[in-house]
């Protein structure tokens, strides 16, 4: 049996042609707040049909599930349905869920839309009230509008790319190692959403909203980087000089890592006395306010370690903690499950799926005290839902029978 969503959105159902990283990431986001995701996709067999994501690395159940480790992580609370849409009979049963629909979610270049026939005119003369928002890679109204995205390449073009040359002189340009521009843009994709369903439960009215992946990530990383050029003439180089400095890391202790990050006047104080040295620090004009600190951040950082390899890591978590200084142990990946905080808050979930047995999941990491977020579906087959999805939009068995008969379901 199926729980019921808990969540704020539970009532808002979501016709989801998002693939891969990003819009997948946003619609689970929207699934566990409640949101009823129908995931449409693309019918065929390994390799070929469904979302990409379906097909990428092994799982016990075997390729041909379609649900491999990076789909179980992004596709829980979604339904399949399974359609052609370059069929006449897929569109018309795309048709038949969208006027079921308050939003529609999309992540490809607003041309393909259209060569779908799904542009947002054409979708708001099948629902007129549609929250229509679409991810591409670029604004539809730049030179780059029609070009593909995938995250390394926006990694590239909003200056992700850079950030390790600024820390790391003589570094090439490179990527950091995790699909940050896929994920940050999920975030913003699922909050455009969000804001859109906000204001057509307030006025009725649906409207176009466009989350592009340049911009979003440009926006993103110029946050706290566009610094010295945050005035007109600049004042300064590009890059917050605290972060952008090589001794801004863990730091080797005794017997491993630890993360230390003193801050106020205070931390750094207590800081420099867990080692004897606190006359030092206040000796130091360099270091006497928060001004100058930051101008000598990489003289402040490089000391650290001399420091840290007096004491192990958990004598240095201890004695931070007595004295309120932000410190966290470094943790690998192996480790986090055997994180006593994170076992604490029951981050980590297994479960049992239906097909592809055993998994271990990552609950929704915010809480709420009235609509929780939560699991209510497992991680859907390809196209396991077509029938009964369309049968709550009204089509009859005979209808679906006609559609299927047509080709609309490969």
């Amino acid at each position: 049996m199926t729980p019921p969503p808990t969540g704020p959105l539970k009532g808002i159902r979501i016709v989801d042609l998002t693939a891969v990283v990003l819009g997948a990431f946003a619609a689970q986001m929207l699934g566990e707040l409640g949101a009823d995701i129908v995931k449409v996709e693309a019918p065929g067999g390994p390799a070929v049909g469904g979302d990409i994501m379906r097909w990428a690395g092994d799982t016990p159940a075997g390729p041909a599930s379609g649900l491999a480790p990076m789909f179980m992580m992004l596709n829980r609370n979604k339904r399949s349905v399974a359609l052609d849409l370059k069929t006449s009979a897929g569109h018309a049963a795309l048709a038949a869920l969208l006027k079921t629909a308050d939003v529609f979610l999309a992540n490809r270049p607003a041309s393909a839309l259209a060569r779908l026939n799904l542009s947002y005119e054409q979708v708001k003369a099948i629902k007129p009230d549609i929250v229509y928002v679409n991810a591409p890679g670029y604004g539809s109204a730049g030179p780059y509008g029609d070009f593909p995205a995938y995250d390394e390449l926006i990694q590239a073009g909003s200056g992700g790319a850079d950030m390790m040359p600024r820390t790391y002189e003589g570094t090439p340009p490179r990527y950091l190692p995790t699909l940050i521009a896929d994920k940050t843009v999920g975030m913003y994709l699922a909050q455009a959403a969000l804001a859109g369903v906000i204001h057509k439960l307030r006025t009725g009215e649906g409207q176009s909203i466009e989350v592009p992946m340049l911009e979003c990530m440009t926006y993103f990383n110029l946050s706290e980087n566009l610094y010295g050029h945050s005035f007109d003439p600049p004042l300064g180089k590009y890059g917050y000089v605290r972060i952008h400095t090589p001794h801004r890391r863990p730091y080797r202790t005794s017997d491993g890592w630890i993360a230390i990050s003193p801050y106020s006047d205070r931390n750094w104080r207590d800081f420099f006395a867990l080692v004897g040295r606190e006359d030092e620090f206040l000796a130091d004009e360099r270091f006497a306010t928060y001004q100058k600190r930051i101008k000598n951040i990489d003289v402040l950082y490089a000391m650290m370690e001399e420091m840290t390899v007096q004491k192990t890591s958990q004598a240095w978590f201890e004695a931070c903690a007595a004295k309120n200084i932000p410190c966290m142990h470094v943790r690998r990946f192996e480790e986090l499950t055997d994180d006593p905080h994170l076992k604490t808050v029951g981050l980590f979930e297994k479960r049992r799926h239906s097909v592809a047995g055993g998994i271990q999941d990552v609950r929704h990491p915010v809480t709420y005290s009235r609509t929780p977020a939560a699991w209510h579906r497992e991680q859907p087959v390809l196209g396991a839902h077509t029938r009964e999805v369309l049968s709550e939009a009204g089509l009859t068995a005979d209808d679906i029978d006609r559609l299927a008969a047509d080709g609309a379901f490969g």
